[in-house]
């Protein structure tokens, strides 16, 4: 009986983490239709699971980004401007994808009397503005809040800096580095037990009845998500390394799409990812750099949420909308993606800014914020899947199209 712990270790050691989640899912499944009081109080586990992994990622992102720039030696690649290049495409395609559904499949909306009570951005200038500060954010509130932005800004001026330091510090600095990087490992570790919980409390504490009224709402969006991650990225993707793009599509869904979409956190999901990069061998500089940059501002599923939400409502009241205008609303859709990680509400909270783009009041706006709240169980879950996979879907092609990594027929099956 002794052994029985270090055999089960080296059981779930040896068996695939993915396999584990899709077990804890299922098992998640089983327990909140068999035994929904007791599923309730499982949620404990997810949110234990998810409160963990938005603990260790400011201090992964700030370690690791510190790290990887003190130690840069000259001449090793970093492919960062094409990669800001692929999530500036993704994005912008992603809003043109939820446009043309939008355009094919229109929605009406049946409109909340009441809306959240929360004050949306009065302008593009303002989500650009509270971007700005938070650049220039004190740090050690940065790390305490979360806020990428301002981390990944101190990060790489003290990456720089401790350039010029001695190689006892920049190497206590990499021993930092790893130390973290082992923690996270951990963190990861208990995914299966997070997932778990997060699926029983989810089904148990909502369930899908309440969705049944919007269905097509949520086909138009989760349909455009599907498309966009089955579709435009794998062409993106092709554009970049000329060569079937799906077995590198398909390992990024699986193992950094599932746990998003259970976590509902792109910041969360940091971790995860950066383990997914390390395992498909792409370079740390690179990678420690790009993806929390994805998890704030390559935000296709945010820019496909805004559109859909609002053209839904342009529908809803009557109002004819041209090809011109709707350029437009993808443009604007995809500056306010990118900016959505800045604002507090996410997404949603800008769906009023592309509203106004119609002269649809702020009254109406935020009946439509509402409505995106209700669905909000399906809608958030599949856009953070769609934005967080991604991230490590355009760091890898951009590695391969500069040869850095094996071709994806090789790496990522």
């Amino acid at each position: 009986m002794s052994d029985l712990p270090t055999r089960l270790f080296r059981f779930l050691n040896r068996t695939s983490l993915v396999l584990q989640i899709v077990v804890g899912l299922i098992a998640g499944c089983i327990v909140a239709l068999a035994f929904p009081p007791a599923a309730k109080s499982l949620s404990l586990l997810g949110d234990l699971f998810v409160q963990a992994l938005k603990a260790v990622a400011p201090v992964l992102v700030f370690v690791l980004v510190t790290a990887s720039l003190a130690n840069h030696k000259r001449g090793q690649p970093t492919h960062i401007r094409p990669i800001i290049l692929l999530y500036a495409l993704g994005t912008l395609s992603a809003a043109a994808v939820a446009v043309v559904a939008s355009f094919l499949f229109p929605t009406s909306l049946t409109l909340a009397s009441e809306a959240a009570d929360i004050t949306p951005p009065s302008g593009v200038g303002a989500v650009l503005q509270t971007l700005l500060f938070s650049i220039v954010d004190n740090p050690v509130r940065a790390l305490i809040n979360g806020n990428f932005i301002g981390i990944l800004a101190w990060a790489i001026g003290l990456g720089f800096a401790f350039r010029h330091a001695n190689e006892t510090t920049r190497h206590l600095i990499a021993d930092l580095s790893e130390g973290v990087t082992l923690i996270v490992k951990v963190v990861i570790r208990f995914a299966p037990l997070g997932v778990f919980g997060l699926v029983a409390g989810t089904l148990a504490e909502s369930g899908f009845e309440v969705l049944l009224g919007y269905l097509q709402l949520l086909l138009v969006l989760v349909g455009s998500m599907l498309f966009m991650a089955l579709v435009m990225n794998p062409l993106i993707v092709y554009w970049q390394i000329r060569r079937n793009p799906y077995p590198l599509v398909f390992t990024c869904l699986r193992e950094s799409g599932i746990t998003a979409f259970f976590t509902r956190s792109s910041a969360a999901n940091i971790p995860v990812n950066m383990q997914l990069c390390q395992r498909l061998g792409l370079h740390k500089d690179t990678y420690s750099v790009s993806i929390p940059l994805g998890a704030t501002i390559n935000m296709g599923g945010a820019a496909i949420t805004i559109t859909v939400l609002t053209l839904a409502a342009v529908h809803t009241l009557g109002i004819q909308v041209d090809v011109p205008t709707a350029i437009l609303l993808s443009l604007l859709a995809a500056v306010c993606a990118c900016g959505a990680s800045g604002v507090a509400g996410g997404s949603l909270l800008l769906i009023p800014l592309a509203c106004s783009l119609f002269g649809i009041s702020n009254d109406l706006a935020m009946q439509v914020v509402a409505v995106g709240f209700i669905i909000g169980v399906v809608q958030d879950s599949a856009e953070t899947a769609l934005n967080s996979s991604t991230d490590v879907l355009f760091t890898a092609a951009s590695c391969i199209a500069h040869g850095d990594i094996p071709s994806p027929e090789d790496e990522a099956v």
